[in-house]
């Protein structure tokens, strides 16, 4: 049975076999994975997981240009099915574009529903964070991703042309 759990060094096989399953340099929605980290080696892998953890953590300040953000990642035991984060507030470009959550599933792991209870999964932590509600972006053509927002409640506020591409913007109510 799927649940979500904090990122965990434990995983550093299963998180390098889902990585290859997206393919090398592709955009992993959720993952707070950037370019230029090294999740291939044991110490750099514990080093972003370690990045992740911090960011989390509300009496560290958050680093220039960021927010605090709550990542999780979605598990079966020990195969990792999927990603999603929560930024606990939205900055100039989360709001034009990024949202408060960001979620991806593994392609293997597509069309199980996933999505649909990770999300509800990170609605109720961002009500314990007191946010009164959460914008959710997808790609524009990102059919299934906006009816898994649609049955959260989301409610389209409009499409943009933005940095990361046309993306259509949902609010949804907590």
């Amino acid at each position: 049975m799927p649940e979500l759990i904090a990122p965990t060094v434990r995983l550093h096989a299963a998180w390098i076999e889902s990585h290859d399953e997206w393919g090398r340099g592709v955009h992993q929605p959720g993952a707070g994975l950037r370019p230029d980290v090294d999740v291939d080696s044991p110490a750099g892998f514990a080093s972003w997981v370690a990045r992740l953890l911090v960011e989390e953590d509300t009496s560290i300040p958050a680093a220039e240009g960021l927010v605090h953000c709550t990542y999780r990642w979605i598990v079966d035991g020990d195969r990792l099915l999927g990603t999603i984060s929560l930024r606990h507030e939205l900055n100039d470009f989360l709001l034009e574009a990024g949202g408060n959550i960001g979620y991806g599933i593994r392609p293997s792991e597509r069309r199980r529903g996933l999505a649909t209870f990770a999300l509800g999964e990170m609605l109720t932590e961002a009500r314990k964070l007191g946010l009164d509600r959460v914008m959710v972006s997808c790609d524009v053509d990102n059919l299934a991703s906006a009816r898994t927002i649609r049955r959260h409640g989301g409610v389209l506020e409009d499409i943009r042309d933005t940095s990361i591409g046309t993306v259509k913007r949902f609010w949804i109510n907590l």
